[in-house]
């Protein structure tokens, strides 16, 4: 598995950033938006006066004023956390299966232009743990501790009730995703999600381990190790979708980069 993260720091838009982006640029390569989840988090237009240290940040104090009638009174509404000005996106790249030194990006043979441009435009990385199984690799990214800490020793079909190894992700341990939000951004989470305990994965829920629960405002992928590439078992949040219905061309890659774009680009328009 490897993993690239695009974060510049200057207040020039990143590739992941820039609005005008095309679906070729976004997929890269065909296998690595199917077998992956990429979190996008796009910020607001307006700053914020500080980062908060504490998560969630406490109530802010109430700076109006009370009076016997509504003419004696000065409203204070609430004021939501913000990103600050120029504030990069931040792009999440998990691919399955894939050696650390495997892309032209890393050192490796095979070509990944489009890894190679977000790389140039950011930070790369050059000492990643990788677990060697998918569903311990991504709880350790996306929450930043050892695997066995988030209860991810193995995949969740072999989930076992022991320490380490039952597949519940503890509420103490915050993804990015939550972070990021909590800190103003939009966040989502495209492509393959195989973190949800076997028996939390039906309409049933509960949800708390989804992608939605995790802190990733948006989903739009498949739970599970694999999914067909023509006729996959898709969910937009915790709804099942299928979005192949009446239409002879779908393939998920495509369909994954096209609502990824999509949802990049909403959050720059509104």
């Amino acid at each position: 598995m490897s993993e690239e993260k695009s974060d510049k720091k200057s207040n020039a838009p990143s590739a992941a950033g820039k609005v005008e982006i095309s679906r070729r640029r976004l997929l890269g390569s065909s296998s690595v938006i199917a077998a992956s989840a990429v979190t996008s988090a796009a910020p607001p237009r307006t700053a914020a006066s500080q980062t908060p240290s504490v998560l969630p940040p406490p109530q802010p104090p109430f700076q109006g004023k009370i009076g016997r009638t509504v003419k004696d009174s000065t409203p204070d509404f609430p004021k939501s956390i913000e990103a600050p000005a120029g504030a990069p996106n931040v792009l999440l790249i998990l691919t399955d299966d894939v050696g650390f030194g495997a892309t032209s990006t890393f050192g490796g043979p095979i070509q990944t232009p489009n890894f190679q441009r977000l790389a140039d435009s950011g930070l790369r990385y050059n000492m990643y743990h990788t677990t060697a199984l998918c569903s311990p690799t991504r709880a350790a990214l996306i929450t930043g501790r050892n695997h066995h800490s988030v209860a991810s020793g193995v995949i969740t079909e072999f989930a076992t009730g022991f320490p380490g190894y039952n597949s519940l992700v503890p509420p103490s341990a915050g993804s990015v995703g939550a972070v990021l939000r909590e800190n103003g951004f939009n966040t989502s989470w495209f492509g393959k999600m195989h973190n949800v305990p076997d028996w939390m994965s039906s309409q049933a829920g509960p949800f708390d381990l989804w992608p939605n629960g995790l802190g990733f405002e948006y989903f739009y992928g498949f739970l599970g190790g694999d999914s067909d590439q023509w006729h996959p078992a898709l969910f937009e949040n915790t709804k099942p979708i299928e979005p192949y219905f009446g239409n002879p061309n779908y393939i998920l890659d495509v369909d994954l980069a096209d609502n990824a774009i999509a949802w990049m680009r909403m959050q720059h328009a509104l």
